[in-house]
């Protein structure tokens, strides 16, 4: 016997949470979650906030014996291209932990094998499709084949996974522009603003 989540495709894993409700006062719990862990996981989330998007979600995965693995911030706003609703999800992730490759739609725990092609029909060209501003650095993100209804890419930052996975698929148009992650875990800007939960969030990846 044992305590950790077991999932059918890619073995144990641990169990991610999702706050029902989002506000300040639920991010700075999910801080304090993660500040108890032996390695503090950061929390990404874009500000400034891209014009008409809102924090809509988030998540962490973990328990009590391992601490918090993975964590997760949904945003939703206008489609940068079509102007419906747009989502959009970024997730910080340790090795060995699968949320990202979850909610992004592709097989395995860790994208590395995505990021190298080592994938017939997976792989991706060698420079990057996007670069965005991540805790103050300059970085790359790389476009993986995902399902037809979203868009996924891929990086690292804090020597750990980053994703950010949209919805619609051209909602990914969005990393085109001027987008900022900044770590939550170093200070919520007061001025942000939440919006109604994501669907994405909550279970439809």
């Amino acid at each position: 016997m044992h305590s950790n989540w077991r999932c059918d495709n890619c073995g144990d894993v641990p169990p991610f949470h999702v706050a029902e409700h989002i506000n300040a006062e639920i991010v700075g719990a999910v801080l304090r979650e993660s500040e108890s862990s032996a390695d503090r996981m950061p929390l990404w989330g874009p500000w400034p906030l891209p014009s008409g998007w809102t924090v809509t979600g988030v998540g962490w995965a973990g328990d009590d014996r391992s601490g918090v693995r993975a964590t997760a911030l949904a945003c939703s706003g206008p489609e940068p291209l079509g102007g419906g609703p747009a989502d959009l999800v970024f997730i910080a992730e340790q090795p060995g932990v699968g949320l990202g490759t979850r909610f992004a739609g592709i097989p395995g725990i860790d994208p590395g094998y995505l990021l190298s092609g080592t994938l017939a029909g997976h792989g991706v060209s060698s420079g990057p499709h996007a670069k965005i501003k991540v805790g103050g650095h300059l970085t790359p993100l790389w476009c993986v084949k995902s399902p037809e209804d979203r868009s996924a890419y891929v990086s690292e930052a804090k020597g750990i996974w980053l994703y950010a996975v949209a919805w619609p698929a051209s909602a990914g148009y969005l990393l085109a522009e001027h987008v900022v992650l900044h770590d939550l875990s170093e200070g919520v800007p007061p001025e942000l603003v939440f919006g109604a939960p994501s669907p994405y969030l909550h279970g439809g990846a």
